[in-house]
């Protein structure tokens, strides 16, 4: 198989496309999927229910790391369970803004302050049911079995419940920091969920999604892939009714309805998020910000460059946006 230069040359092993035979002209041209009857309404109950569940946020450990007093805490989730993450503010001054930063199907084993400025707070939430804080807390641990549970039912699907965990992780946040204007900061899973969520809390200033996941599930289910995905896409061809559930759980069709600056950043090749997904988030988006990225959930030469590059791009990204909000 020959690949479209330079993945080619970077990716000559891959066993297939990673731009699934898209350009950056096509991929802009990917609609969004429109909403189903009564999506905005569904999920502003879901909020309006989650206002109701007290976040009761437990510092259970401090310490001084990184020049940050960083503490990991517990939380309720939506349901009731109770869910663990790091919270992180300055030990200088007050904080100015607030970011929930979200992490990938893997889960997080450590904190990453890349993309936190100095006078920042922080909760870096864990998923229900990954790994390291939450392994089996309240949905399976295994990323190929987390992202088909509940999905015969859309009030018990796992992508709808961490969604309306992070509007209570963003509780505890504001809890323990104060009333913040609050930034999202996701990647892949928490990229996606994060768009799910965001445009339903009035707190958000602006985002910054990295190669999301969840969007456009029609182009989607129509392609191989490596991540979560190949799970939903294997299951909706022996139980096409799932299908139905999963509209309301397409990150493109949620972030059409955020009214806030949102950077992403989409890649052009992804064998385990297909770029035609990212890029409908991306185009939902009222006031967006894109960066291209030439690919994404892998290496290649000069990705420490283009990394560090996001990352200044989107440090300046949440300070318009605060400015914008002030």
């Amino acid at each position: 198989m020959t690949f479209p230069s330079p993945y080619d040359a970077w990716f000559p092993d891959a066993e297939f496309d990673g731009s699934y035979g898209h350009t950056l002209t096509t991929l802009r041209g990917i609609a969004p999927v429109p909403p189903p009857t009564g999506f905005a309404a569904r999920w502003q109950g879901w909020r309006e229910e989650a206002k109701t569940v007290d976040a009761a946020p437990t510092v259970l450990s401090t310490e001084i790391a990184h020049g940050r007093r960083v503490s990991i805490i517990e939380h309720a989730g939506v349901d009731g369970i109770r869910l663990r993450a790091w919270f992180v503010e300055p030990t200088s001054a007050p904080a100015r803004v607030g970011i929930v930063h979200g992490h990938g199907y893997g889960g997080r084993d450590v904190i990453d302050l890349a993309r936190v400025p100095d006078d920042a707070a922080a909760i870096f939430p864990v998923t229900r049911g990954l790994p390291t804080m939450n392994a089996g807390i309240g949905a399976p641990e295994q990323p190929l079995e987390h992202v088909l549970a509940g999905i015969d039912d859309p009030e018990r699907y796992v992508l709808g419940l961490c969604a309306r965990d992070l509007w209570l992780a963003a509780d505890a946040l504001t809890f323990l920091a104060g009333p913040l204007p609050l930034y999202y900061i996701g990647e892949s899973f928490g990229g996606g969920v994060g768009a799910l969520a965001l445009p339903w809390d009035e707190r958000y200033i602006g985002a910054t999604l990295i190669v999301p996941s969840f969007g456009q599930h029609d182009e989607r289910l129509a392609v191989r892939c490596l991540g979560s995905g190949e799970a939903v896409r294997e299951h909706v061809a022996t139980h096409p009714e799932a299908r139905e559930v999963l509209r309301w759980f397409d990150a493109s069709t949620a972030l059409g309805f955020a009214r806030i600056p949102v950077r992403v950043e989409a890649a052009l090749w992804d064998q385990s998020v297909p770029p035609q997904g990212q890029f409908a988030v991306a185009n939902a988006a009222r006031m967006l910000e894109l960066a291209v990225l030439p690919a994404g959930h892998a290496d290649y030469p000069g990705f420490a460059d283009v990394t560090a590059d996001a990352i200044r791009r989107g440090r300046a990204h949440l300070a318009r946006s605060l400015r914008a909000a002030s």
